[in-house]
């Protein structure tokens, strides 16, 4: 069975208002409704799965959980043709065709050889049997785009997300040392399967209220003066309203507050989202849009 998981005394969280300090700590404002989906992954030992736009925090769950625990965060970054080599492991050929020459003078049976050969000593770990491999603390596994991924990939998680567990052909069923915490992320490019779901708890991050996301800036950028950083929450917010191609995120706005910190700006004006304006839009036809509805209308 897989060992229960165990942190060091002063990273213990107690209860939701404690993981939320923590988070804000870290630089990560969060809501009490995310808040409670990360503590119960915590508590309960199952994976979480965050849905939502790109650009609002999903992937930093991850990395800040991590550093909470003060454990290692696992990256399985998800794309089309993701396959068992790049995911789990790989056999290393070349080391075992060295070492099957070698053995051609060796007084060893076949299964013996064979045995040899296909040891842990020839595999390639990749990022989920490193996380079943973790020998010190439990990991953060982070399964970052799940929606990039094929169907029959997502399909081979759920051996690992139901059991913590990764079957190896060669040498049998390895189950986790540790049982990782687990966060799937998703922008939502295709639905996912009820049985990848079934097996997750699940939260969705929205866009940020305006109180929220000036919060967040301040975290961010605790050099901004409080009317850039109004200015900037403000018009994004009225970006987003518009029908882009790709609303901007609150990473968006990060980078529009950013951009005009260092080009020196005390406030933001129509010249100053010309300048900047591939920090809010991802596109041409977005770009149009913007101009069109009126850059100074919207800052007003």
């Amino acid at each position: 069975m897989p060992t229960a998981r165990t942190f060091p005394e002063d990273k213990q969280i107690n209860d939701v208002d404690d993981l939320i300090r923590s988070f804000e700590r870290l630089g990560y404002v969060t809501d009490r409704a995310l808040a409670t989906a990360v503590y119960l992954v915590i508590k309960l030992g199952k994976p979480l799965l965050i849905e939502g736009h790109a650009g609002l925090g999903k992937t930093e769950v991850a990395k800040v959980l991590a550093a909470m625990l003060g454990t290692r965060l696992i990256r399985l970054q998800c794309y089309e043709g993701l396959d068992v080599n790049s995911a789990v492991y790989e056999w290393n050929y070349q080391k075992q065709l060295l070492a099957i020459k070698i053995e051609e003078k060796i007084e060893r049976t076949v299964e013996e050889k064979e045995k040899h050969i296909f040891s842990k000593e020839f595999l390639l770990e990749r990022p989920l049997l490193q996380s079943i491999l973790a020998e010190e603390a439990s990991p953060v596994l982070l399964i970052d785009e799940i929606d990039r991924a094929d169907e029959p990939f997502e399909a081979f998680l759920l051996e690992l997300l139901s059991d913590f567990q990764i079957t190896v052909p060669e040498m049998g069923t390895i189950q986790a040392k540790h049982v990782p915490y687990v966060i799937l992320t998703s922008n939502r490019t295709r639905e996912l399967s009820d049985a990848l779901k079934r097996r997750s708890l699940y939260h969705w991050i929205d866009y940020p209220s305006l109180e929220k996301e000036m919060k967040i800036v301040r975290a961010k950028l605790p050099g901004i003066e409080e009317e850039l950083g109004s200015q900037v929450v403000r018009f994004v917010q009225a970006v987003r309203q518009l029908d882009l191609a790709k609303p901007p995120g609150v990473t968006e706005t990060l980078d529009c507050a950013q951009s005009a910190m260092s080009l020196g700006k005390h406030r933001l004006d129509a010249q100053t989202v010309e300048e900047t304006l591939g920090c809010v839009t991802k596109s041409m036809e977005d770009g149009a849009k913007l101009k069109a509805a009126g850059i100074e209308k919207m800052l007003s």
